[in-house]
């Protein structure tokens, strides 16, 4: 017999922290990646992605000016990404937890 699985608010809340946290750095990193493999800046996949990745990167860009390009991308907007699995997981874990 299976038994049916009941969740409570708290912890539907704290999935939907969780994979909010997770659908921003994944847009990070998929900005990371175009970047980085020299996608065409003209696209319009790269420009709609542009415009989600550089407003989540909040204060990251610009922080580390390493002369190379891709690089300062890397460190910069994969910060960023870290940034927003932490704070969402630790928001998720408060949640869940009151």
């Amino acid at each position: 017999m299976a038994r049916l699985r009941t969740y409570s608010g708290r912890g539907t809340a704290s999935r939907v922290i969780s994979g909010i946290g997770a659908l921003f750095a994944l847009i990070e990193i998929i900005y990371i990646l175009m970047i980085v493999l020299g996608a065409n800046q003209d696209n319009g996949f790269f420009r709609f992605i542009r415009s989600l990745a550089e407003p989540l990167a909040l204060f990251f860009p610009g922080l580390f000016d390493t002369g190379n390009y891709n690089v300062s991308v890397f460190l910069n907007y994969g910060l960023a990404a870290v940034f927003w699995l932490v704070v969402t997981g630790i928001l998720a874990r408060a949640v869940a937890r009151y």
